[in-house]
């Protein structure tokens, strides 16, 4: 066996070549290909727990494998949804209850909720609620007129430049969420786009106007490329889950610390507090194993955990790429240490001592495993 992060380190450099054949596993095809043959017949709540087949794979792709039996719960966190800030999945601690909530959101998109395209449907609400607002029928011929139009035209929209130039779709989408004052500001709008929304430092979260986060949510062009303006989260967005967890899955039965580091990697940007790392348990078991503080640490109170944690590492490094990976070097070399039997042929000891390479830890990163705070 390799060790663990020239695993984790050949995985995350051929992702795309790796998913791709987990993917064209045939099991993997076969559940793919029902799950989208049949997750738009799905109408209700209760039409979406009562089949198995469809539930059970939603679930894994989101991470909640293990509460596939618990469907009165989970009928909860999908009846009352995601808006109400005090509804079942906000309360929950463990951030995949309102993930998975979001993604199926029934209390909102009602029977529309396993085909919703932001694009598309998430657009036009917006566009047709401002119009109501501003004292337009909803009922009026050139609100309708105006609607048919955009939903012609967005799904011929493959890109940035397609989006800027098609007047119709960009006006339409700028007054949806909006942002009239802005639209012949193209280049700034393009910024805006190019930055995408998953970088909590991106262009678009850093505005005070959130309705350009939000812009920037429905137009994904940075993560959905050519398929932005027909994805569909429930959809395409969940087989993207589900095929990313097997992959996951997979590499854990062979070492869990692969599992670990790329589990990390996906979760990274999205850690805006220290809190967000205590609220999960596996990126809590990274955070611990690369700062070599003991199992027993989880037993402290939580604020004091937090304090520990803050005084050792910042997370704001996880949005850099670079220091990212430097962090999970650390993580991959200190769990083989801790778990020998993991990477059998590669000693742990001589993975953190020699000579730099592609696939070992640099001298430097050996000084801040040295140096770390205890």
């Amino acid at each position: 066996m390799t060790s663990t992060y020239a695993q984790y380190q050949m995985l995350a450099a051929n992702m795309t070549r790796t998913t791709t054949q987990v993917e064209n596993e045939p099991q993997v095809q076969r559940e793919t290909q029902y799950y989208l043959a049949n997750i738009g017949k799905v109408k209700t709540v209760d039409d979406f727990v009562n089949d198995p087949r469809l539930f059970n794979y939603a679930m894994k792709a989101y991470g909640l494998e293990d509460m596939t039996y618990a469907k009165a719960f989970m009928t909860k966190v999908l009846t009352e949804g995601v808006s109400d800030s005090d509804s079942f999945a906000n309360q929950l601690t463990d951030p995949r209850y309102k993930a998975f909530a979001a993604a199926f959101n029934f209390e909102a998109d009602q029977d529309q909720a396993t085909t919703y395209v932001a694009a598309q449907k998430g657009v036009t609400d917006r566009y047709t609620l401002t119009a109501i607002q501003n004292g337009v029928s909803a009922s009026d011929p050139v609100l309708a007129q105006q609607t048919a139009a955009y939903l012609k035209d967005v799904v011929n929209v493959k890109s940035i430049d397609d989006f800027l130039n098609d007047d119709t779709v960009y006006t339409y989408a700028m007054k949806a969420f909006g942002l009239d004052a802005k639209i012949g500001d193209k280049d700034f709008m393009r910024q805006i786009l190019e930055g995408g929304i998953t970088d909590p430092n991106s262009l678009a979260n850093q505005q005070t106007n959130k309705n350009y986060a939000a812009f920037v949510q429905a137009f994904d062009f940075v993560d959905h490329g050519a398929d932005t303006t027909t994805y569909s989260v429930p959809e395409q967005g969940t087989v993207d889950a589900y095929v990313r967890q097997t992959m996951e899955d997979e590499q854990g039965a062979q070492n869990q610390g692969v599992q670990l580091a790329l589990y990390f990697q996906r979760k990274a940007t999205g850690i805006t507090s220290y809190y967000d790392i205590l609220a999960d348990k596996a990126l809590s078991q990274v955070v611990r194993t690369a700062l070599g503080l003991p199992d027993s640490f989880a037993a402290l109170d939580i604020d004091k955990q937090v304090s520990i944690i803050q005084s050792k590492l910042d997370i704001k490094d996880f949005q850099d790429p670079t220091k990212l990976g430097d962090f999970l070097k650390r993580f991959t070399a200190l769990w083989d240490v801790n778990n020998p039997s993991s990477s059998q042929s590669t000693s742990p000891l001589s993975v953190l001592f020699s000579q730099p390479t592609t696939q070992s830890i640099s001298t430097d990163l050996l000084f801040s495993i040295q140096q770390l705070k205890v």
